[in-house]
């Protein structure tokens, strides 16, 4: 049976420009421009997970769906989306890639003030949020288990959602390393794994600066 190393992508990809915004590596209005084409997944992995001989590492993305009132976004998104499954899947990342859930924009309003002014204005805003990622990760480790493919499952996303999922695999014998970020680890899903493996923030800065071959 497998060692496999579960990526939620759109989670993962967040913690990253969190620590890269922390270390001001990154300004806060380029977070939704980061360029994920510089950064090596594979190599981070590799470099915390030493020891643990990993069989197959999936990385789980949401589908884009284009939004009617930012067109024009939702495009860059789609392309963006494209570049990075390109990358990952590159002799240089090798990872597998899985689209799964959706990232679907939301208007909702939003009451601007000026309070030198005393002027009040509602604006309306498009909001792009992903869905249903956790829970295909979590249909797969279950399943996985149940056919004997997956003996112990190491988990790169800090979303509670999936501690139900978690325990059913420790209840089944089966082994959960989490891999967790160290300016912000989820406790929760620490205290339910086997093991936890913390991401140091210059892990990520230097993976996200070096040059890819």
């Amino acid at each position: 049976m497998s060692v496999i190393l579960f990526v939620d992508g759109e989670n993962f990809k967040k913690r990253i420009k969190d620590v890269l915004s922390i270390e001001g590596v990154i300004k806060e209005k380029e977070r939704d421009n980061l360029d994920w084409v510089r950064f090596d997944f594979n190599g981070l992995f590799n470099q915390v997970l030493q020891g643990i001989e990993i069989n197959n590492k999936i990385f789980y993305s949401a589908k884009i769906k284009e939004h009617p009132a930012t067109l024009e976004k939702s495009k860059i998104l789609i392309q963006r989306s494209r570049s990075l499954k390109s990358h990952l899947e590159s002799e240089s990342q090798k990872l597998e890639v899985v689209m799964a859930g959706s990232v679907r924009g939301h208007s909702k309003e939003e009451i601007m003030e000026c309070k030198k002014c005393h002027f009040i204005e509602k604006k309306t805003v498009t909001i792009f949020k992903e869905k249903g990622v956790d829970v295909r990760i979590a249909v797969d480790m279950v399943s996985m288990v149940c056919d004997n493919l997956l003996e112990t499952a190491v988990l790169a996303s800090s979303d509670s959602d999936l501690q139900p999922a978690i325990k059913e695999l420790r209840k089944r014998g089966k082994k959960i390393i989490y891999v967790g970020f160290e300016n912000d680890p989820n406790k929760g899903i620490s205290f339910t794994s086997n093991r936890t493996v913390l991401i140091r923030n210059s892990e990520i800065v230097a993976h996200y600066q070096k040059t890819l071959v």
